[in-house]
């Protein structure tokens, strides 16, 4: 993926909408070969961060799922989900809650 492309990816996944920001990590599970290793990386570390900030329950799981995707290119490792340490698992819905400990037990 071109950097111009990336960090329009980027800035979406913090948009101020929600609906930006879930279509987005949408988006990242369907360009998954498009990627460098060193962007399906940083796009698990951002989306990671994002997750812990989310209020919003379907971008969450959308953070999520883009997360498990990344996951399966072989680039991401635990540091880079780290983050999702931060989130308070009893506050979330218990399908949440299952991503996130399979994330983080993954």
């Amino acid at each position: 993926m071109e950097s111009h492309e990336f960090v329009h990816m980027v800035r979406d996944v913090l948009d101020a909408e929600a609906a930006v920001r879930e279509r987005t990590a949408d988006e990242v599970t369907d360009r998954l070969s498009a990627y460098s290793p060193a962007q399906v990386s940083a796009l698990a570390t951002l989306l990671s961060a994002a997750a812990v900030c989310e209020k919003e329950t379907a971008v969450l799981e959308a953070d999520l799922h883009a997360i498990l995707e990344l996951m399966s290119t072989g680039h991401v490792t635990r540091d880079h989900l780290s983050p999702l340490c931060e989130i308070r698992l009893e506050e979330l819905p218990s399908t949440l809650r299952e991503y996130v400990t399979d994330l983080l037990e993954g």
